[in-house]
């Protein structure tokens, strides 16, 4: 993948393709993918954070989705910079977003999160809270934390997923994603490791999509019908980039199902290096597996526009533009509906419309310098 430049944009054709989800019309392929800024201070978004995004709509963006934004529990979240999505303010702040992104041609999403036992004992803004998980064992080191979350507490967290996909319909977003990846909280029960149930919310890997389908079937209820819903979903895991919830088509397959009945809309397949094949004997990637299996639209993640995996920047190897071929390829071929862009479109608000112009030469490379300011 590396040392090649991108193709002219004359060959990028089906990347400005644009395509239908319900009743949105999404004017082309390229999705902004979910990247944590923390630039809301006591978890209100403001105009600096509405101007981020809206200037990435006016650019050529197809679809934005927001940086994880937080449900209406104590234990959400470990940094009060971290955007909420609950609270007059910040739902103001949010329908604020909505209005500018829409005025400059583009559509958005929020993700609605919970990061689980990734949260630390103490951890601001709510020090006294625990961090909560399915079996209340820290996601690095497997050490108990807090007892087994409750059924009462389950309930609870399920309700306010269910209140955040209600208000953004009400304040004008397109759609939600869910954030189900990365080993956060829904990923914690589908994971065996940080699931050691032995009720109905554990056990084997279609047992421990309860709670997530719970979550998209109440969601589903309090939207409607014709509402998005999309779930981001990955095989690794902070903790450990080798994990694997399904080892085989067939597994994934049984895990699938059940999301798929419970109202998702789009599997949003979190990747680090999307070129990858998923599984031996096969050429598809994580998107192209999901759709393969489920027949629903997948968007496709994982270092998109960029050279080097995800953490070579931060060793001084700066991180440039990749070649798509690959993906060009993958796309035409319709593996997945949906690319999804993130380093490169943080560092370059213009990444879409100068790679669409053919302005090549102008994009810029990722360093951890764009992660200190919203540009």
């Amino acid at each position: 993948m590396n040392n090649h430049k991108i193709q002219p944009a004359s060959k990028l054709g089906s990347l400005f393709e644009s395509f239908k989800l319900g009743n949105l019309k999404i004017k082309n392929r390229i999705v902004m993918a979910p990247m944590t800024r923390a630039f809301s201070p006591r978890g209100v978004p403001g105009p600096d954070v509405a101007g981020y995004y809206r200037r990435r709509a006016e650019n050529g963006v197809g679809l934005i989705i927001t940086e994880g934004t937080l449900i209406n529990d104590p234990a959400a979240t470990n940094n009060p910079n971290i955007p909420n999505f609950h609270g007059e303010e910040a739902l103001k702040g949010w329908a604020n977003v909505a209005k500018e992104v829409h005025q400059a041609g583009g559509l958005i999403m929020p993700q609605l999160w919970h990061i689980g036992t990734d949260r630390k004992v103490g951890a601001i803004p709510n020090p006294e809270e625990l961090p909560i998980g399915p079996s209340g064992l820290d996601l690095a080191t497997g050490e108990k934390v807090n007892e087994p979350m409750s059924q009462e507490r389950i309930d609870a967290v399920v309700a306010a997923y269910a209140q955040a996909a209600a208000d953004a319909k009400r304040i004008g977003f397109d759609g939600i994603e869910l954030h189900g990846a990365h080993g956060y909280l829904i990923d914690q029960f589908f994971w065996e490791k940080t699931n050691q149930r032995t009720d109905s919310y554990g056990g084997d890997l279609v047992k421990r999509t309860r709670f997530a389908a719970e979550i998209i079937a109440a969601c589903r209820r309090a939207v409607g019908p014709d509402f998005p819903i999309l779930l981001r979903i990955s095989q690794w895991k902070s903790s450990d980039y080798e994990a694997k919830l399904a080892a085989n088509p067939d597994e994934l397959a049984q895990f699938l199902a059940p999301l798929v009945e419970a109202g998702v809309d789009v599997f949003h397949c979190s990747t680090r290096r999307f070129w990858e094949p998923e599984f031996a004997g096969s050429e598809l990637n994580f998107a192209g597996w999901v759709k393969k299996l489920t027949g629903k639209p997948t968007i496709t993640v994982g270092s998109v526009g960029l050279d080097n995996e995800f953490l070579s920047s931060f060793r001084g190897e700066h991180a440039g533009t990749a070649n798509v071929d690959t993906l060009i390829d993958k796309l035409n071929d319709r593996e997945f509906d949906l690319v999804a862009v993130g380093r490169a479109l943080l560092v370059d608000s213009a990444w879409a419309a100068k790679v669409r112009d053919g302005r090549i030469d102008e994009l810029k490379p990722f360093t951890p310098e764009a992660l200190r300011s919203l540009s």
